[in-house]
């Protein structure tokens, strides 16, 4: 599954389109702790987290991480929404927790019916 395809399952609010929507994503990946994220995010990953930050976006950038989910209904400011931009990093969000978004991502990778969407 790619980032295009993430998108366009509409399971997820797109909040910013990035450059590399033609990525494979290869798994979700939930943290919230953005140490932890740095130092085990795997590349191609989609990120799960509450964390609605420029850090958040910094260590995406960082890990490589395919794109960002942020759950529980958490957002990013204009100027958060504006480095994303810049950076070309995909951000999408949903008001689910974060263990239903990432089980949505698993079930949408493994091409099984999504739970959320």
């Amino acid at each position: 599954m790619t980032v295009k395809e993430l998108i366009e399952s509409r399971c997820f609010e797109l909040v910013q389109e990035g450059e590399e929507t033609g990525r494979t994503v290869s798994i979700p990946y939930c943290c919230d702790l953005l140490s932890i994220a740095m130092s085990r995010a795997p590349e191609g990953c989609v990120w799960v987290t509450v964390m609605g930050n420029m850090n958040t976006l910094a260590v995406a950038s960082l890990t490589d991480a395919a794109c960002i989910i942020l759950a529980e209904g958490v957002s990013l400011d204009a100027a958060a929404v504006r480095k994303a931009k810049e950076q070309g990093i995909t951000v999408l969000r949903t008001e689910h927790p974060v263990f239903e978004a990432a089980q949505t991502v698993y079930e949408l990778i493994h091409r099984e019916e999504p739970h959320i969407g």
